[in-house]
């Protein structure tokens, strides 16, 4: 499988055709859906660096991080964010018997208004099961327990966590082994409110052009403004050392060739 590096996050270069195929009931997989956050958090989380060093499935959630793939030299094939990714597997595995989905995240009640809606567009009951944790759950061991007995008892093959990043990546790693029929773990942060139309996405343009996290911002400053503004700042400068160091690798592998020749 093709890979990518951005900050030394290792990228899968598949196409969305691509990934669904491989997330069959058989195979399943952990798929994770970094964006420009990710990477600048992964660099200061450690435990949120495990969990992505866990996953079967690193696709591109950022326009953003398609250019500057580009310009990497190492271009990626297509964006896969979570909230397409989501809503084209249940659409994908609609007659799939054995595709059975739980959600888990978002604020009170959405989880349930996502299940109604997505089962009413693929005419099955495709969502067996939903919950909305409560704030600070990662942390209650008996909230979690609770959560596992009630995934485990739904009859769940796939479990889709929308809590956001980092805390479903670290919560999926810490607790995947406890499920006895989960195949697939989606990591999908706002995609259950998407789902449940109570958070509406981006112009198609602004997604189309990198320009959704400016959407987003205007949307919810207060909680996101910290995030945009001033932990992503350093990625500009950090991808265009990366380039340099590649740029000073192939130069010095040039010139050792060419002082081979001579010698």
């Amino acid at each position: 499988m093709d890979r990518v590096n951005l900050l030394n996050v290792r990228i899968d270069n598949l196409s969305k055709t691509e990934l669904l195929a491989r997330l069959d009931p058989a195979r399943g997989g952990v798929v994770f859906t970094p964006n420009v956050d990710h990477l600048m958090k992964l660099h200061k989380d450690r435990d949120f660096s495990e969990s992505y060093q866990s996953a079967d499935y690193i696709v591109c959630d950022s326009q953003i991080l398609v250019y500057a793939s580009r310009f990497l030299g190492t271009p990626i094939q297509e964006k896969i964010p979570g909230s397409d990714l989501f809503p084209a597997f249940y659409q994908h595995y609609k007659n799939e018997s054995r595709v059975k989905i739980f959600l888990l995240g978002g604020p009170p009640n959405a989880a349930q208004k996502a299940r109604q809606r997505i089962n009413q567009k693929v005419n099955r009951e495709i969502v067996v099961g939903s919950y909305c944790p409560p704030f600070g759950f990662e942390s209650d061991e008996q909230e979690c327990e609770k959560i596992i007995d009630l995934i485990n008892q739904s009859g769940a093959t796939v479990l889709a966590v929308g809590v956001g990043a980092p805390k479903q990546e670290k919560w999926i790693l810490k607790y995947k082994h406890r499920f006895t029929q989960i195949k697939v773990f989606l990591a999908v942060g706002a995609t259950i409110n998407f789902e449940a139309g109570i958070l509406g996405r981006a112009p198609k343009w602004m997604r189309e052009t990198g320009l959704e996290w400016l959407y987003r911002l205007c949307c919810e400053p207060k909680r996101l403004w910290k995030r945009y503004l001033l932990d992503a700042s350093p990625f500009v400068c950090l991808i265009m050392l990366q380039k340099l160091r590649e740029v000073r690798k192939r130069v010095e592998k040039v010139l050792a060739a060419q002082f081979e020749i001579i010698t």
